[in-house]
């Protein structure tokens, strides 16, 4: 189970977009990153070809894990670290600085 999933709301802990709040669209395990909604913007120059247009390009590239941390749920703005524990039965994603449950 990962501390960060599709979905999560995430604040940026580090770089140029320190501060900023976005959705998860992506995880990448493998390589430690994941795909934040609006944060890490980078602007591409495409070439024009017959089936696409040409011009600027903007797209969100990957950031790495260690960089961004869940938002709290008990006040939906804070960071806060991802616990596990087991509750019903089942292992869920628990926030260290409230004690909620993460959904998700």
């Amino acid at each position: 189970m990962q501390k960060i999933r599709k979905g999560d709301k995430v604040v940026v802990l580090t770089g140029k977009d320190k501060g900023r709040t976005g959705e998860v669209l992506k995880v990448q395990p493998k390589d430690d990153k994941a795909i934040v909604s609006g944060v890490n913007v980078i602007v591409r120059h495409q070439r024009q070809t017959q089936s696409q247009e040409g011009g600027l390009i903007r797209k969100e590239a990957p950031i790495h894990l260690s960089n961004i941390a869940v938002v709290d749920p008990k006040d939906g703005k804070s960071p806060t670290r991802v616990g596990f524990e087991v509750r019903d039965g089942k292992k869920v994603r628990v926030a260290k600085r409230s004690g909620e449950v993460i959904n998700g």
